[in-house]
């Protein structure tokens, strides 16, 4: 934890400066480049050039002035993590906000001290757990604090238009205190290989319930009757959810084609992606859809669900469907698989597309606007 002495601090990048304008909480990176981790280690480079703020972070980031700070309070340590993390936020982090002469204090998660002397702006990615409410500690955290952290954030990024509406629907957040800021993807990293399509669908996620699994399966089981294909399942393996999927694919005589593929490797993910035949995303909610738009970055056609902010990402650039009607997934598979022509077209059209979104874009938005808070 920093002493009352700032200048001291242990940092990478230098001496934590006597005085810092921004301040930016990175608490919860780990290891793993989750979607959420991937966003704000996008930012750090471009806030650091421009702003030269502080970062709080378990690890030293490149180039930028980062304060070391627990390592225990991330994903990887499950609820007990989280609970440290919002524990060290409510007690510590005002702290070094007013021993650092902070006037900003960014996170890119909506997480910061609840108290009106400090002047906060947080990133909301989506609201899911309140549309889709369960007894988990999210659904808790965005019935009690988030409302409270909304009233007295300063100004409110979010992901997309329909982030943004729910904002209002669910919190009665107006539209002058909310900036959309995109997200994107590495297009380095995510990019086509030139490598020979192979005969599987591809999902990239969770196994959550709003993610729509179960009647993707019941879709795939039509489309497999007809087409000699694999399903892979790429995200992590939820014990919670997986015994009600097996057991669906046992029913549906399903085990032998459908693979479960774990968390993947960043650096492994193109390839597969790059190899499907399309990607398949049959959600009910997204607040953005990332992994839908590193596909298309890689020119996999892209099969989507035609709800919440989906649309704005894809554009014109892939085929929809209703996600709750398994038929409507299951044609969509169909078409793209047996029509070589269409999956040039979704292909090409994805790759445009997928142009539009950029990390300087994202980040441009970012520092303007926190730049007009300072």
């Amino acid at each position: 934890m920093p002493t009352s002495h700032p200048t001291t601090a242990v940092s990478i990048g230098g001496l934590i400066p006597a005085s810092t304008e921004l301040l930016v909480n990175l608490a919860y990176l780990n290891r793993e480049a989750t979607g959420l981790s991937h966003y704000g280690l996008q930012l750090v480079p471009h806030l650091a050039r421009m702003l030269h703020p502080v970062l709080l972070a378990p690890y030293g980031l490149d180039g930028a002035t980062t304060l070391r700070i627990p390592d225990n309070m991330t994903a990887i340590q499950g609820l007990r993590g989280h609970l440290r993390r919002l524990i060290w936020t409510q007690t510590q982090l005002g702290k070094i906000y007013r021993n650092l002469g902070s006037r900003l204090l960014f996170s890119p998660i909506p997480e910061a001290p609840l108290g009106r002397s400090i002047r906060k702006v947080i990133m909301v990615h989506d609201v899911i757990p309140l549309r889709f409410p369960n007894h988990s500690f999210s659904s808790l955290y965005f019935r009690h604090y988030l409302p409270a952290l909304l009233n007295e954030a300063t100004h409110i990024f979010c992901n997309s238009h329909a982030t943004a509406q729910d904002l209002q629907t669910f919190f009665r957040v107006p539209d002058q205190r909310v900036t959309i800021t995109p997200l994107a993807c590495d297009r380095q990293q995510f990019r086509p290989l030139r490598l020979n399509r192979c005969n599987y669908f591809v999902y990239v996620g969770r196994l959550n319930p709003y993610k729509n699994l179960q009647r993707l399966i019941e879709a795939f089981a039509m489309v497999q009757r007809q087409l000699d294909c694999e399903l892979w399942i790429v995200g992590p393996v939820d014990r919670r959810f997986l015994p009600v999927i097996q057991a669906q694919l046992e029913a549906q005589g399903l085990t032998a084609v459908v693979k479960f593929k774990n968390y993947v490797p960043r650096e492994q993910l193109p390839i597969i992606l790059n190899q499907a035949i399309a990607l398949v995303h049959p959600s009910l909610w997204e607040g953005f859809g990332l992994t839908v738009l590193e596909a298309m970055s890689c020119g996999t056609p892209v099969l989507v669900s035609d709800r919440a902010s989906l649309p704005e990402v894809v554009g014109d650039a892939g085929l929809y469907f209703d996600p709750s009607q398994p038929a409507a997934i299951a044609a969509a598979m169909q078409a793209v698989a047996q029509e070589p022509g269409l999956q040039q077209r979704l292909s090409a059209a994805a790759l445009t597309r997928s142009q539009q979104f950029s990390w300087e874009r994202t980040s441009q938005i970012t520092i303007r606007q926190l730049q007009a808070l300072l």
